[in-house]
């Protein structure tokens, strides 16, 4: 049994997916979430830029006595994660490995596509991760720098997000593919749109929840459940604009956020 909190971070709004699905398969776990507003978008940055972010948040989060880590940010999982698990001391899990044994699975042709940050899809993680499952699978990566500013100001649904989804992932239609990865946890919140323009022919792959259940799994093996039968508090956290993520977390959610902390991130 262990009732601290599990601690779960990104760079913005998009680590609320993986929220959603730890609310909903972890219902007793209380979680502290962390949302770099201040610095986002990630995709377009450095490595050691990235792992120095990520390490400022972890150190943040210890302060907060989380039992463990979701690093709810593929930018980070495949460009930082082994540095940041070998740093810590505290049971950390990032969503690309589960993301890729998923998209293994999945495909039927062989053609998978990847989408995500320009960082991510450079570092070949998916790639890697998905041919080790199945040397078979060819893979298509695409970068799509701009779906993250667009759900950062809530334009899911938009003609203007209609027309850069569509420009985006015309070459991974034209490579005929029948899985695509949403490799940034940003991306299913336009999930909708691209299923649409993509078709019902292709599976679209949300690493997030394979991620939760994966976690799970592991705090059960060390007796790490919290079993306090007390409704578990939940507390977000941001480095900027608490009043917007608020808005835009409290849709996607559909939970209420009464409160969300700005905290000064350059300190940690």
């Amino acid at each position: 049994m262990d009732n601290r909190p599990i601690g779960v971070f990104d760079s913005g709004v998009g680590g609320l997916t993986v929220v959603k699905e730890l609310l909903q398969h972890g219902p007793n776990e209380q979680i502290i979430y962390f949302g770099d507003t201040a610095r986002v978008p990630y995709g377009s940055k450095s490595k050691e830029t990235v792992t120095k972010y990520a390490k400022q948040i972890i150190r943040f989060l210890l302060t907060k006595d989380v039992k463990g880590l979701i690093v709810a940010c593929n930018t980070i999982s495949s460009n930082s994660l082994g540095e940041l698990q070998h740093t810590f001391n505290i049971p950390i899990m990032g969503v690309v490995e589960p993301g890729a044994f998923m998209a293994a699975d999945a495909t039927h042709n062989q053609r998978v596509g990847v989408i995500g940050t320009e960082a991510t899809i450079a570092s070949q993680a998916y790639q890697k991760l998905i041919q080790k499952q199945n040397h078979q699978v060819e893979i298509f990566g695409q970068a799509c720098p701009l779906f993250v500013p667009l759900v950062e100001e809530g334009w899911l649904t938009d003609s203007v997000t209609y027309q850069i989804v569509q420009k985006y992932l015309a070459s991974l239609q034209e490579a005929k593919i029948d899985t695509l990865v949403l490799g940034c946890t940003h991306y299913p919140l336009l999930a909708s749109v691209i299923q649409e323009i993509m078709g019902d022919q292709v599976t679209l792959i949300n690493p997030a929840l394979e991620t939760v259940e994966r976690f799970l799994r592991e705090l059960q093996k060390i007796k790490g459940l919290r079993e306090n039968k007390t409704p578990p508090k939940h507390e977000f956290y941001v480095s900027d604009n608490p009043r917007k993520f608020c808005e835009i977390g409290t849709r996607i959610l559909s939970y209420p956020m009464n409160s969300v902390t700005q905290v000064n991130i350059e300190t940690y």
